[in-house]
């Protein structure tokens, strides 16, 4: 009987702001509390030649992104790049007074994903749908802003053929099942540990177990 074969090393990076970071610099393995390191304990258990890189930075908008993607994603090689970026592009606006316009966003995710398809052909790409927990008033009135720049995303995901993690969806489904918006972020941007769990379920339900 022949062997099963083991899998080709795979390099999964995580890129985006304080949602993917969750404290990952506080963290020796560098992987923070959060989402990715909850799916690079899965990965550990499932797949343990794979190696998850965490690189997150609380505060982030997409113009961060294009200024570090070299150094911080490309340079890894990775077989997988997972985006996850654009609340404080809309946050930041009623938070700081920092208004990003759609077509600026456009224009930078747009310039994120044409770096990857030139630098790393073969990688897969997944792009989450950045959200709004609408936990009072004030997080709610971010969607005047983030609605547009989430549309700006699926298109771009069905544009080019990526995995889409439709993060929208999962709220509505998890508030339906008993959550409540507090449970899941409690200041209505930052994921619980439980909010942290829906994410890290809703990028294996995409990518796979």
């Amino acid at each position: 009987m022949t062997a099963p074969s083991t899998p080709a090393p795979r390099t999964l990076l995580f890129i985006g702001d304080s949602i993917t970071d969750a404290g990952r610099l506080e963290d020796p393995d560098e992987l923070g509390h959060g989402y990715v390191r909850l799916l690079a304990e899965h990965a550990a258990a499932h797949e343990p030649t794979a190696t998850v890189v965490n690189r997150g930075i609380s505060g982030d908008k997409a113009a961060d992104l294009v200024a570090r993607f070299d150094a911080d994603c490309l340079a890894h090689r990775p077989d997988v790049v997972t985006l996850y970026v654009g609340v404080n592009d809309s946050w930041h606006r009623f938070t700081r007074g920092e208004h990003v316009r759609d077509d600026d966003f456009e224009r930078d995710y747009r310039d994120l994903l044409d770096r990857i398809a030139e630098s790393v052909p073969g990688a897969g790409v997944v792009l989450m749908l950045p959200f709004v927990a609408d936990v009072d008033a004030e997080a709610a009135r971010i969607h005047e802003d983030l609605d547009g720049k989430v549309a700006i995303i699926r298109r771009l995901a069905a544009e080019h053929g990526h995995a889409l993690v439709d993060i929208e969806q999962v709220l509505a489904t998890a508030l339906a099942a008993g959550h409540t918006p507090r449970t899941v972020a409690e200041d209505g941007v930052h994921p619980t540990p439980a909010g942290h769990r829906l994410l890290a379920d809703a990028w294996l339900d995409v990518v796979g177990r």
